[in-house]
């Protein structure tokens, strides 16, 4: 065979494997697209994106077409269309708030709120703050905040109404069952720091424990708190959970875990369809043998309901009071 028609047989080869491989690629690709999430095959989105072309072409002030604002408030309109005021979509500035939150120190008038029955109200102030030093309680309906109704808000909208700077005024339009009329009460900002608990001997025995929240810190609080407890001649408990509005379910978990045998049921996470998971106590259960009763108000909420009820349910535990939040 000449050297020439070696060449040619060499390029016709190397032109026919590169088509080849470019057929299968193509073939490939198309039959296995690779995305991150892949939207869902069933739904029709035509509609969002006609109603979204539509504001590109004839919405007037285009100086508020805001994309990445748009697709935020898309997002939180599906999650608000299920209706439960606990699942929330957080963009990264509110995020960014609730991280504060957790950590105990932020900017505002120091009060948990939330939506019971459809209606704003609080649901504990916290100690030391501006909306305690109100005399703001549990309960209170918040009907206005400044000159905004809460009717149509989130509570995370009505949040950011509430917080700000330290040293500036809100002023929050509220009703309580006992009064004929509303009141307007001015706040002032201030710096919340949140303490997660505290404690002290009564009478010669009784060790009393206030837990505020269950907040990043309170594990650790809680440990220490232990430790001086075991160091006394405490031998009963009063568990403190008045307007304690929740916080970390694990902060929840451990600390019940000190008063419970390891392997107890704390609580059971049910997400339907047989979906579920459940939290069980993973000790010391130094306090398992202690005598304790718990206080709860309508101010006790979430994580406070979760340790009150695993102790009862578990311990037979007396809880006194009145009726908590239900969150």
């Amino acid at each position: 065979m000449s050297t020439k028609l070696k060449k040619i047989l060499t390029s016709f080869f190397l032109v026919l494997t590169l088509l080849i491989s470019f057929g299968l690629g193509t073939y490939f690709g198309k039959s296995r697209v690779v995305c991150e999430i892949c939207p869902p095959q069933e739904i029709d989105f035509s509609l969002f994106w006609e109603v979204y072309h539509k504001l590109q072409e004839k919405f007037v002030d285009k100086g508020k077409f805001d994309i990445q604002k748009m697709i935020y408030g898309a997002i939180s309109g599906m999650v608000k269309s299920l209706g439960d005021p606990y699942t929330v979509f957080f963009p990264p500035e509110e995020t960014k708030r609730f991280v504060e939150d957790v950590k105990g120190v932020f900017e505002g008038v120091g009060m948990e709120i939330g939506i019971k029955k459809g209606q704003l109200q609080v649901i504990a102030p916290l100690e030391g703050t501006p909306a305690q030093r109100a005399e703001l309680r549990a309960g209170d309906k918040i009907l206005k905040i400044n000159d905004t109704e809460t009717s149509d808000l989130t509570v995370d909208e009505a949040v950011n109404l509430i917080r700000g700077p330290k040293g500036t005024e809100v002023t929050l339009t509220i009703f309580r069952e006992e009064w004929l009329k509303t009141k307007e009460i001015k706040l002032v900002r201030d710096v919340i720091e949140v303490p997660s608990l505290k404690w002290e001997m009564k009478d010669e025995n009784i060790a009393y424990i206030q837990l505020y929240q269950f907040s990043e810190n309170a594990s650790a609080d809680f440990r220490k708190a232990a430790i001086e407890i075991l160091e006394s001649p405490a031998q009963k408990i009063i568990l403190d959970l008045r307007n304690n509005p929740g916080g970390y379910l694990e902060v929840a978990q451990d600390i019940t875990g000190w008063f419970l045998e390891k392997g107890k049921t704390v609580v059971i996470e049910d997400f339907g369809q047989g979906n579920k998971q459940e939290y069980k106590a993973q000790g010391p259960g130094t306090f398992s043998d202690y005598k304790i009763v718990i206080l709860i108000n309508q101010g006790s909420a979430s994580a406070s309901e979760i340790l009150a009820g695993a102790l009862r349910d578990n311990r037979g535990i007396l809880l006194i009071g009145e009726k908590s939040f239900g969150k």
